[in-house]
């Protein structure tokens, strides 16, 4: 028997062994949207004065928004990866930095993914959008409990097979991409493919946020009378930035304004479809992003609001992220200002659904229904840490404190600094990161320092291994 083919009898067994024979079509259904680059100001229920959200806001008075949402790392793969797996990324050994059109590694399948685990227990599973978890058919989304995938393997920034042969970057470059539409089609050799067949190349990225979001709501429709899981993975905000004709506006300043209000439009067209179906009530909708904001790429990229700096950074604007979340017996308009996680997704969903995780795979993540739900206001999560972009253990939160500790780099043949720097914040006091501490409490440094070290040493020791090509 195949390795696919023995991976969906095990499924099929557990989920009698679960579920029963019987679907339980009262269970709630799940859809869960990221986007991709999008910063902590980038929503006008998060403040922005600029960009206009009005169907995201509407899931923000509708439900519960979190302002203390954190993702596992500052980049995209090591940060899916958590999502999916409520693991760190160095537990499942994907936390050295992004994946690429070359890159040899992946998501294990061996990993119980959310869809892996709503798929045990009678639920239709689809992605529709970036994976980024690895592009070979092995590790692609149907290895993960997904029965179903339409989209890009990995960033649109990245071209099949090589990484070869893009435009110029910079701000200045995508100016001249938003200018030419038609260069998503001559600049760029991104692919797009449906379960593990390449179906579009390069793909039109005028049209794929539209698209994804055509065929989330034909899976729901499909899917109506049973539970089901749609997770929504868009594209961008990522650059290059494109959207539509029907939308667009030609003046490059406007760039990221107009892909994230076509995003909000995309995420109302759902919404919509829910409502019509009937299905809204008992739908879990979470809206959130992988990271924090390209910050180089100017009118580009978006704003982390009163955060400091953004992606690719362990600063808050890296990694506290804009999340809502609307849902069975979620309070409508309220705010939880609790320390939370996207590693704490799987765990919750499977507390709500009165489900168990599988014991041999330990995770980060804590089961956090009561704060979903409004029972609790206080969030059992004590601590967070802190990896940089390229896994490397660089800081935690606990309590009000933040610690960096940022390890020297090299610059050419010269290191940055000769000792490591060292960063206190109270983020209760100083959400903008702007007063080091540090010499004022060495007492909190040095017990922050010694619970850091401790918990890297358990995940270091447990860590996982990735999909390995040819392995």
């Amino acid at each position: 028997m195949s390795y696919r083919g023995l991976r969906l009898l095990c499924g099929y067994v557990l989920c009698v062994l679960l579920c029963g024979s019987r679907i339980d079509a009262s269970q709630p259904n799940v859809v869960i949207i990221f986007a991709d680059d999008q910063g902590y100001g980038d929503l006008s229920c998060f403040g922005s004065e600029t960009i206009n959200t009005p169907n995201i806001d509407r899931l923000a008075k509708q439900g519960r928004k979190f302002t203390n949402f954190m993702v596992a790392s500052p980049v995209c793969t090591p940060s899916r990866a958590a999502l999916m797996t409520g693991c760190y990324p160095k537990r499942v050994g994907l936390h050295q930095h992004v994946l690429f059109p070359t890159s040899k590694k992946g998501l294990n399948p061996a990993e119980h993914t959310i869809a892996d685990h709503l798929k045990t227990l009678g639920y239709a599973t689809a992605c529709f959008g970036k994976w980024h978890l690895g592009y070979q058919p092995e590790v692609l989304p149907r290895a993960h409990g997904f029965d179903t995938y339409f989209g890009i393997p990995y960033s649109n920034d990245m071209n099949y097979p090589d990484n070869k042969g893009k435009p110029k970057g910079g701000a200045d470059g995508m100016d001249v991409l938003w200018t030419d539409p038609e260069s998503t089609l001559t600049q760029w050799k991104t692919p797009l493919i449906e379960n593990e067949e390449i179906v579009e190349l390069p793909v039109d990225q005028r049209t794929v946020t539209r698209r994804y979001t055509q065929k989330a709501i034909d899976f729901i429709e499909k899917n109506k009378a049973k539970p089901f899981f749609v997770y929504l993975p868009h594209s961008m905000p990522h650059i290059p930035l494109y959207v539509p004709e029907d939308v667009r506006n030609p003046d490059p300043l406007y760039a990221y304004i107009n892909t994230i209000e076509h995003i909000d439009a995309e995420v109302g067209r759902l919404l919509d479809t829910l409502d019509t179906l009937d299905l809204s009530e008992n739908t879990y909708v979470m809206y959130t992003t992988d990271n924090g904001p390209w910050l180089q790429f100017k009118h580009h990229g978006g704003s982390a609001g009163p955060l400091r700096d953004g992606k690719g950074t362990t600063f808050e604007g890296g990694q506290r992220v804009p999340c809502v979340l609307r849902g069975p017996g979620v309070p409508a308009g309220s705010i939880s200002h609790e320390l939370t996680s996207t590693i704490d997704v799987l765990p919750t969903l499977a507390a709500l659904l009165g489900s168990s995780l599988p014991s041999e795979h330990r995770i980060d993540g804590v089961d956090m229904s009561a704060l979903w739900e409004g029972k609790s206001n206080a969030a059992p999560r004590e601590e967070f840490l802190y990896y940089t972009s390229h896994g490397a253990l660089e800081g935690i939160r606990q309590g009000p404190w933040k610690l960096l500790v940022k390890l020297p780099r090299k610059k050419g043949k010269r290191t940055t600094s000769p000792v490591p720097e060292v960063l206190l914040f109270n983020l209760e006091e100083d959400l903008g990161e702007k007063e080091n501490l540090a010499p004022k409490y060495p007492e909190v440094v040095s017990d922050l320092q010694e619970k850091m070290k401790a918990l890297d040493a358990e995940i270091t020791l447990n860590a996982r291994p990735p999909w390995l090509e040819g392995a």
